[in-house]
């Protein structure tokens, strides 16, 4: 079979013939298929196994698998490996559902390869296969992460057992190439991935190209109508479809056109959501906004640079853009729905983190590889990380949750510094203290432009809110129906909304004829009791002043403090956080 490999598979067959590695660790999109030419140039999908029996491996005389549902089982070779197995008495039934332990089938395989170099060693005129693979699939429930000794010695065993396959010299000079599968590294013993004679490589989600060439294919082979049952042109659907996996794709494709439906760009949408949701485990979800920066009350010159920096987006001028944005403010500011406004005028995905963080070993730097490696599909996609605080983790971790936060930070900090990301994965952290994240995080490279939001400053602000929270509940409230705003009245979103729809009660349990609104509107902010913690609130204020990256974002009372001041100040109120 002679096809184009994927830049994974040339990579691994560079480093083979080289004679310097001979265990790869390939991990990533695993269960996805892998496209193929055969010899008389029809296109074929292999899954991975197959790619790496049919593909990789073509000439091996012995390949064998190894997962702890299935055991061992034989792909190319079984007559030598029967033999042998003959000879060793070990071919009973009980004995062979015995394989299917760990332990006892990595012994068996060892001793396999054992006898094959010995042999090869010692009496070279006996004919030994001369290349063996070895598969173990799931490597995660055979080297799992964790402390071998703490895992147990079956679990130890075999973390020695995988390392000596990949450090044995005699093994390295030989044609045996040892593979383990796994969806996330991070699920893997420490000991395994970070050994420098094992090469971890990563099978991506298609790009936009790669999908492009697959949906040709489904095109031709499984779905012929798909042009004239599909309603955006075949190009736009490749693009729709980045992100998913192949097999993603074809159930995409496959669900619409099997049940006598057109695939439509609404369809495209919703049900690739979905699928993505789903193949992450719902560790995040797709922002779908139906607002725009119309609906943000004030906070004009955020709204003009966000607009701005969508302009530059449009016309991909990535080196102008930043490659994230920190949003900072007391609470009730707006900072999420700014962001939800914001992604309702992109035009591209927007996805926010839900909750990656899991108890177990490893569990949570696995879901974040996931996360990472649909951001990467995506091609261009924001991500929002909402109380970014208490989500990026700290540089030095916490004694409590052994060293969690420590690896979530640097997990992110690694990723939004990769400036081959600019104008791709656009980061944008929202805290209202920010003051509570690492400085690292918040440098230029990473969260470049730092946006602080406040509450409205005047009552023309406090009237613009009014009428935007209205907008926002689909209510008619008019210029007219609102009452003179004393100017030492200062609220939050939040509170403007909670005095709105008290108000909005009022006025619905009123007996016909009812009170004007205005007269409940301004009996209402008479009753308003100020915030009990005016302090913490001011902090805030301050802290996301001392973050501001640039003047234009701050009112005049605050961009007339000298920092001095703001830190005197911060110091002053910090006892009260």
């Amino acid at each position: 079979m002679s096809t184009a490999l994927p830049p994974w598979a040339q990579e691994m067959q560079e480093l083979f013939r080289s004679g310097s590695i001979s265990q790869f660790i390939l991990h990533g999109s695993i269960f996805d298929v892998v496209p193929v030419t055969d010899d008389a140039g029809q296109p074929r999908l292999l899954s991975l196994k197959g790619f790496l029996d049919e593909v990789m491996f073509p000439g091996y005389e012995v390949i064998i698998h190894y997962d702890r549902s299935k055991g061992i089982t034989i792909a190319r070779g079984a007559e030598d490996w029967a033999d042998w197995l003959g000879h060793m008495n070990l071919g009973g039934a009980e004995a062979l559902a015995q394989m299917r332990e760990p332990s006892a089938a990595l012994e068996l395989i060892d001793r396999y390869l054992l006898r094959t170099l010995n042999l090869k060693a010692i009496k070279p005129d006996s004919h030994p296969p001369a290349k063996i693979a070895v598969i173990l699939e799931f490597a995660e429930f055979v080297v799992p992460r964790g402390d071998a000794i703490q895992l147990g010695g079956p679990f130890s065993a075999n973390v020695v057992k995988v390392l000596a396959w990949a450090n044995d010299p005699a093994i390295l000079q030989s044609n045996i190439a040892t593979v383990l599968l796994t969806e996330g590294l991070h699920d893997l013993s420490e000991l395994v991935v970070e050994n420098p004679r094992s090469a971890k490589l990563k099978i991506p989600l298609p790009d936009e190209p790669q999908m492009a060439q697959y949906v040709q294919l489904l095109s031709q082979k499984h779905f012929p109508d798909l042009a004239k049952r599909c309603e955006v042109p075949l190009e736009s659907l490749s693009r729709r479809l980045t992100g998913l996996s192949r097999i993603g794709a074809m159930t995409l494709i496959s669900r619409a056109l099997n049940n006598g439906r057109s695939i439509t760009a609404a369809y495209l949408a919703q049900v690739k959501k979905d699928l993505i949701e789903r193949e992450c485990q719902d560790l995040m979800e797709f922002i779908e906004s139906p607002f725009t920066l119309d609906n943000v009350a004030g906070q004009e010159a955020a709204k003009a640079w966000l607009r701005d920096d969508t302009q530059l987006l449009r016309r991909q001028a990535f080196y102008a853009l930043p490659m994230g944005y920190l949003i900072a403010g007391r609470i009730g500011t707006g900072k999420t729905f700014l962001v939800q406004c914001w992604a309702g005028e992109l035009g591209i995905p927007c996805i926010v983190f839900k909750n990656f963080r899991d108890r177990w070993v490893g569990a949570t730097e696995s879901n974040l590889e996931k996360i990472f490696a649909v951001l990467h599909a995506l091609g261009q996609v924001v991500v929002f990380v909402d109380e970014a605080d208490q989500a990026a983790g700290k540089r030095e971790g916490d004694g409590g949750d052994s060293g969690l936060s420590g690896r979530v930070y640097a997990m992110l900090a690694k990723e939004m510094s990769d400036t081959r990301n600019r104008g791709r994965i656009i980061w944008v952290f929202a805290t209202s203290r920010p003051d509570l994240l690492e400085v690292d995080l918040k440098r230029q490279g990473r969260l470049d432009v730092h946006i602080p939001l406040f509450a409205p400053e005047t009552p023309d602000e406090v009237r613009a809110l009014l009428l935007a929270v209205a907008k926002k509940l689909k209510f008619p409230l008019a210029e007219k129906d609102l009452p003179d705003i004393p100017s030492t009245v200062l609220l939050g979103g939040h509170e403007v909304e909670g005095m709105l729809v008290r108000a909005l009660r009022r006025y619905e349990l009123c007996p016909e004829p009812r009170r004007p609104l205005r007269d409940l509107l301004a009996e209402v902010m008479l009753d308003v009791r100020p915030n009990a913690y005016t302090r913490k609130l001011e902090y805030m204020d301050l802290v996301a002043v001392k973050e501001c990256t640039d003047s234009r974002f701050l009112p005049p009372r605050f961009a007339a403090m000298a920092q001095e001041e703001v830190e005197t100040r911060i110091d002053a109120l910090r006892r009260y956080m």
